[in-house]
């Protein structure tokens, strides 16, 4: 294959999982959390990135989009740790303790609570959360758009 079809199959494959992740929420009713929605911008930007190699011939800027992508990856293997409890995720997406709070400290806890939790798993298959399935996947476009930027 040519360093262009490379290029198209990962441009598609990113904008194929930003549409998957567009179809669960808007389509499935499962609205992303913080954590989820860091994980869309690396493949918004490799998507554009792709286009811009498509149109322009410049071969080089695969590296950029290979960079997106395994930052996405790193996104979402970070999303996974949260969902497993292996660390803490960003304050403002995961839950807390409430060991002694008051009660007026524990309804501001609530109320500033997110809509979304990060370390909750909406959806699973075969025991891979959404965040490990974009990580996997997110591997799986770097090593294309790598081929694509070595092919000549």
């Amino acid at each position: 294959m040519n360093a262009r079809t490379y290029i198209l199959a990962a441009t598609c494959g990113s904008a194929a999982i930003l549409l998957g992740a567009f179809a669960f929420q808007h389509l499935g009713g499962l609205p992303p959390c913080k954590l989820c929605i860091w994980q869309r911008w690396p493949h918004a930007v490799a998507v554009a990135i792709g286009c811009v190699v498509l149109l322009s011939g410049q071969i080089r800027l695969a590296w950029l989009s290979a960079l997106a992508a395994l930052s996405t990856a790193g996104i979402g293997f970070y999303h996974v740790g949260v969902e497993q409890g292996w660390w803490e995720g960003p304050s403002s997406c995961t839950s807390t303790g409430v060991g002694g709070l008051s009660a007026q400290e524990l309804m501001d806890q609530i109320m500033a609570a997110p809509l979304v939790r990060c370390d909750d798993i909406a959806w699973q298959f075969i025991g891979i959360s959404m965040a490990g399935w974009n990580a996997i996947l997110s591997l799986a476009l770097a090593a294309i758009w790598i081929t694509a930027a070595r092919t000549r």
